[in-house]
């Protein structure tokens, strides 16, 4: 009797799952059948969702009720706590599984090259959100002295970014924030947030519904400059095509017009201004120095040569995520990608490195959103279904499921589990069950690996 498929996914955040979910829903499932193990290297699973989403944004992470369907299935097993290559390797992997695919995202801030990037008070928006967000590899505090803060960017991350700054540390109370991140942001000082992006109204990357929650604040006082509001053929074909564009440049629009109010916290959306500089004394930032730009007819944007300089004390880049780059695999590295057809993984010279796989943002880059996802765990999939049916998968040397645990056992690596993750939910749930809250997140990684179980 022909034993089942056994795949290795090495990320469990949604590019993980999503793929664990098209292996379960595809023919080979029903026979000879699959058994997939998810490894991940924190002890608990979802990725971005829990360590990358706003936790003032429950909506997005209620994707983690359809994710938690998958990984009830009995045909999966999660480790967590497990990294690559450290407590597994490429080699290790091979020995147990017939094909592997990483998944393991993007966490890193992408580089910003402008003279005083390095200053104190130039932070990277990824470890700022891994901050709020509780994860257990950063500290546990964060410099909030700024009354006036620039935000680099004009997509989700930077809106998220904004948002938490503008926000007083009571209006987050109900979410899920740690008591650090709480104590961190009653000492926010700051009451004017500035956010920046090189192009016009049409071009930002914000998400029609993101945008306008920054506006449902009863703190903060939104404000877009009237001038700011222009469009150029290529912006006007870009609203005509792509009805969110459309929608952001309408809101945009509509906050330009209206009086300003008198909540308490003002956050500027700026566009047309390119950063140039970050300006610094003593080595520490004082100001910002931005490009003024103009649209070229095309949508894009060129100099105009008139530079301005704002008072800000904090600079934060959202340019962008970036993976890390994942040892034994082929690396683009202006991309920060796997080369890949399809999801399978390409060596230099174009030959499939075999059994060897890529979905997520490791694969195309840290863009779209969450349900982009799904699309691209499908295509994958169906490629290495495809090389299993052609016989062009390695055989393992190892397939029993126990060989794993063995082998982790004798490494001495601590790993969490999906029931373990049901341990650390109800303990989470249970801290903010007394304050009325849904839950509050455990941050020390030593505390999840225990209320785990492992």
């Amino acid at each position: 009797m022909p034993r089942p498929l056994r795949v290795a996914i090495v990320g469990a955040g949604p590019a993980g799952i999503y793929a664990a979910d098209a292996l379960l829903k595809s023919e080979v499932a029903a026979d000879p059948g699959v058994s997939i193990d998810l490894f991940e290297r924190m002890p608990a699973p979802f990725g971005l969702i829990r360590y990358g989403v706003a936790p003032d944004h429950p909506r997005i992470k209620g994707i983690i009720t359809a994710l938690h369907q998958v990984l009830d299935k009995p045909q999966i097993r999660l480790f967590g706590n497990v990294d690559y290559p450290t407590d597994l390797s490429l080699d290790d992997l091979r020995a147990f599984y017939d094909a592997v695919i990483f998944s393991t995202g993007a966490t890193a801030d992408r580089a910003l090259s402008i003279p005083g990037i390095d200053l104190d008070g130039s932070y990277g928006a990824a470890d700022f959100v891994s901050w709020y967000d509780g994860h257990p590899d950063v500290p546990r505090t964060w410099p909030l002295e700024a009354e006036k803060v620039a935000v680099l960017g004009v997509g989700n991350v930077a809106l998220d970014v904004a948002r938490v700054l503008a926000k007083t540390a009571d209006e987050l109370l109900p979410t899920e924030i740690p008591p650090n991140v709480h104590d961190g942001l009653k000492a926010n000082k700051a009451v004017e947030i500035h956010v920046f992006g090189r192009r016009g109204p049409a071009q930002a990357k914000f998400s029609p519904m993101e945008l306008r929650e920054l506006d449902h604040s009863p703190n903060i006082e939104v404000i877009v400059d009237p001038e700011d509001i222009d469009y150029d053929e290529g912006s006007i074909e870009t609203r005509r095509g792509n009805k969110q564009a459309d929608m952001v440049a309408k809101t945009l629009e509509n906050w330009a017009i209206r009086d300003a109010g008198d909540r308490p916290h003002k956050l500027f959306l700026h566009f047309f201004e390119s950063p140039a500089e970050i300006l610094g004394e003593d080595g520490k930032v004082v100001g910002l120095r931005t490009e003024r730009t103009a649209l070229d007819g095309t949508g894009n944007v060129k100099g105009t040569g008139e530079f301005k300089d704002w008072d800000v004390t904090a600079v934060y880049r959202a340019v962008g995520y970036l993976s890390e780059k994942l040892p034994k695999l082929p690396w683009d590295l202006d991309s920060g990608t796997v080369p890949d057809e399809g999801g399978r993984v390409i060596e230099e010279g174009g030959t499939h490195l075999q059994s060897t796989y890529v979905t997520g943002w490791i694969r195309r880059g840290p863009v779209g959103l969450i349900g982009h996802t799904k699309g691209d765990a499908n295509e994958t999939v169906a490629n290495l279904l495809d090389d299993y049916a052609h016989g062009r998968l390695h055989a393992p040397s190892a397939p029993e499921p126990e060989a794993v645990d063995a082998f982790l056992a004798e490494r001495n690596v601590r790993f969490t589990t999906w029931d373990g993750w049901y341990k650390l939910d109800a303990a989470e749930r249970a801290l903010g069950e007394p304050q009325g809250r849904e839950r509050v997140k455990i941050v020390e990684r030593e505390d999840m690996l225990r209320e785990s179980g492992a």
